[in-house]
């Protein structure tokens, strides 16, 4: 049975937006846990334009599921992973001035900084994932460095303006999904998902689970934290 977890970034976000204390993103980590969530995610970016050093502390420290720690491959970031010792590490693309994460990391370009990452972070005790495009050069060089697992991206999905362009992106991702299960890789999936695309993916099996935070954070606001994970976690339970 696939399982959820969830990004708590836009809780962040919505507090930096006033440059206040509020809401606590950490709070609504032990609510999303409550309310069913098997793992938490959070992103700590390099600009800390929405999680904060001392929120992924806290996290660490109350987390009882698994904390996810996405981050650039960069040296302060590794340093803090290896200061936390998440569960898992999701190693994403950054650019400071994107609104989110645009795609997948291109590991043809950087294959040996990644590996070198990777080797760097497994040395300690700590799994690593790579968040990808369903591409399969791009996985197959995932396996090649030795990743635990990998996320794969389904924003084109997600985002697809025509039911062409969805229909091939979906079909990207179930080609993808097959292949990293074939290579023996952990197969998680994430970006853009929401209560209504996340119901295509019925009976693929080869993905373990699924990172969900903007579209669960939006509908919280409408019906509080525990009822929009509860209603996610029911939708993937019934994948």
């Amino acid at each position: 049975m696939a399982k959820l977890a969830v990004n708590v970034d836009h809780i962040a976000t919505l507090r930096e937006a006033r440059g206040v204390t509020y809401p606590d993103p950490v709070a609504a980590a032990v609510m999303a846990e409550f309310a069913g969530a098997d793992g938490i995610v959070a992103h700590l970016r390099e600009d800390r334009r929405h999680m904060q050093d001392r929120d992924i502390k806290l996290l660490r420290q109350v987390i009882q599921t698994k904390l996810i720690f996405e981050m650039a491959a960069t040296t302060e970031m590794i340093g803090i992973a290896l200061d936390i010792k998440p569960e898992l590490v999701t190693l994403v693309p950054e650019k400071r001035e994107e609104l989110t994460t645009e795609g997948g990391l291109d590991l043809i370009v950087h294959k040996d900084s990644i590996a070198e990452t990777i080797s760097t972070l497994q040395g300690n005790g700590i799994p690593v994932s790579i968040f990808i495009d369903p591409d399969p050069d791009q996985i197959k060089v995932a396996h090649q460095i030795n990743a635990d697992m990998i996320e794969i991206h389904t924003g084109a999905y997600c985002d697809a303006s025509s039911e062409k362009k969805r229909t091939k992106a979906f079909s990207n991702i179930v080609d993808a999904a097959k292949l990293g299960h074939k290579l023996k890789l952990g197969v998680n999936a994430g970006h853009g998902l929401c209560y209504k695309t996340i119901k295509a993916f019925k009976g693929l099996v080869e993905i373990d689970e699924y990172s969900i935070g903007h579209s669960i954070i939006a509908r919280a606001a409408m019906v509080g934290i525990e009822k929009a994970v509860q209603e996610m976690r029911r939708l993937v339970k019934e994948l």
